[in-house]
């Protein structure tokens, strides 16, 4: 059973990203090991922070590091009460943003990963897409198919919107492409998919962060 839970996301230059559930009553960020969250640079306290669960929301809390936690590019010192969305910075080196348990398409422990029995997938050297079986006629266009494929090999992690432009727009600067060309190319392809499957969304928004790829068994 899926329980939806409130994490942190740490977004990578590559596009993949690293995700922490927050179920402990505390959670530690630091560089030592035996930090639940465990950031591996030295500009980072050994136990530079930690978050606290309680009934009424998460806590963050600096542990008078070094060289300071943020929120939102304010310093932290006594306990902070994150919401959804908010960026938290760990000296200046590390963003990892906060995702609360009741946000719009909310992340899971048990998150599925696409693998050769479920339902999507993708034959990349005949670049056809296949649905329990039955293959999209016709096949998706060049930018369809380069997203999708970076959504499936991302394995459930959520690939940013400057992600997307990097694979979909190699040759093209960021800032050249618009909001509304890359929301246009999501909503297509979600179109697509659903001449197939119209019951099941396969591309999920992650508001404020991107998108990911949910393949049901």
């Amino acid at each position: 059973m899926q329980r939806e839970v409130a994490m942190l996301i740490l977004q990578r230059s590559e596009g993949a990203s690293s995700r922490w559930p927050l179920e402990a009553e505390i959670t530690r960020i630091g560089r030592s090991p035996e930090c639940e969250i465990m950031l591996p640079e030295r500009v980072v306290s050994r136990e530079h922070a930690h978050i606290e669960r309680t009934s009424s929301g998460y806590y963050l809390y600096d542990h008078g590091s070094k060289n300071g936690t943020f929120v939102n590019g304010e310093a932290v010192e006594s306990g902070y009460l994150l919401q959804d969305g908010d960026e938290i910075q760990i000296a200046l080196r590390f963003r990892l943003t906060f995702v609360g348990a009741g946000a719009t398409a909310p992340l899971t422990i048990d998150l599925v990963l696409p693998d050769p029995e479920q339902a999507l997938r993708l034959d990349s050297t005949r670049r056809t897409v296949e649905v329990h079986g039955m293959t999209l006629d016709p096949p998706l266009s060049a930018a369809q198919y380069r997203l999708l494929s970076a959504l499936v090999e991302a394995k459930g992690a959520v690939i940013s919107r400057d992600e997307v432009v990097r694979v979909v727009w190699p040759d093209v600067e960021g800032s050249g492409v618009s909001e509304q060309a890359i929301d246009a190319l999501v909503r297509r392809l979600r179109e697509r998919l659903a001449e197939l499957e119209p019951e099941h969304q396969y591309i999920v928004t992650v508001r404020g962060h991107g998108f990911r790829f949910e393949n049901p068994a």
